[in-house]
C-alpha cells in the first residue's frame, strides 16, 4: 500500500513538473497571428498636386474654308488628383502656345494659342496611369485676308485620352491625345462663320509635390 502511494505522489509530481514546462514554453512562445485581412494599399500613390510642361504636333481643319492649320504646340499644364484604390480622379488645366497656320488663296488661319480646363478619370496599374478627360476649350483664331488681320478668342469643347507613368516618387511622363473644338465666329474678312477643330498629341512631364 505505501508503495502504492508513493509510486501516485511520483507520478503526479511528474505530470505537475511537465505542466510547468508547458506553460513556460507557452509563454515563450508568441501569440497567434490573425490572417492579414486588411486589403494592401498599392505601391505607388497619384494622389496629389502637380505641374509640369508639354510638346506636341496638332493638325485640323477651319469650318467653312479649306484652310488645314498644323505645327508645333508646346506648353505647361497643373491639376490635382484624388485617389480611391485604382481610380484616379481629378482636374487639370493647361495653356499652350500653338504654331498652327495654314494659307488658302488669299486666306491665312492661324491658332497662335488655346488652353483646356478638364475633369480627368482612370485606372491606375501601381506606377502605370491609363485615363480619359474631357471639359472646356478656348483660344484664338485668326484669319488674315491681304493684310488685314481679324481675331477671335473663342470656346469650344475637348476630349481625350492618356498615360502617365510614374519615374518615382515625384516624377511621372505621359502622353496624351485631344480633339479639341473651338467654336464658330462670324469673320468680316470672310463673311462667314470660321472656327477651327483639331487633334493634338503631346508627351509631358510632371513633377508631383
Amino acid at each position: 500500500m505505501k508503495k502504492s502511494v508513493l509510486g501516485g505522489m511520483v507520478v503526479a509530481a511528474m505530470c505537475m513538473t511537465a505542466s510547468a514546462q508547458a506553460a513556460d514554453i507557452y509563454a515563450q512562445r508568441r501569440p497567434y497571428a490573425q490572417p492579414y485581412t486588411v486589403t494592401q494599399p498599392l505601391a505607388n500613390s497619384w494622389a496629389g498636386a502637380y505641374l509640369g510642361g508639354n510638346l506636341g504636333y496638332g493638325w485640323g481643319d477651319i469650318t467653312n474654308n479649306p484652310a488645314s492649320p498644323s505645327g508645333l504646340l508646346g506648353g505647361i499644364q497643373g491639376g490635382y488628383n484624388w485617389q480611391s484604390g485604382a481610380v484616379v480622379f481629378g482636374v487639370e488645366g493647361d495653356i499652350q502656345l500653338n504654331g498652327a497656320d495654314d494659307t488658302f488663296a488669299a486666306w491665312k488661319f492661324s491658332n497662335p494659342w488655346f488652353g483646356t480646363a478638364r475633369g480627368r478619370i482612370g485606372y491606375a496599374f501601381n506606377n502605370v496611369l491609363l485615363y480619359g478627360t474631357g471639359g472646356l476649350a478656348f483660344g484664338e483664331v485668326k484669319g488674315q485676308w491681304f493684310g488685314l488681320t481679324e481675331s477671335h478668342t473663342v470656346a469650344g469643347w475637348t476630349v481625350g485620352v492618356g498615360a502617365e507613368v510614374m519615374l518615382n516618387r515625384n516624377w511621372s511622363a505621359k502622353i496624351e491625345y485631344l480633339y479639341v473644338d473651338l467654336s464658330n465666329q462670324n469673320f468680316s474678312l470672310t463673311r462667314t462663320s470660321n472656327g477651327y477643330e483639331f487633334n493634338t498629341v503631346r508627351v509631358g512631364v510632371n513633377y508631383r509635390f
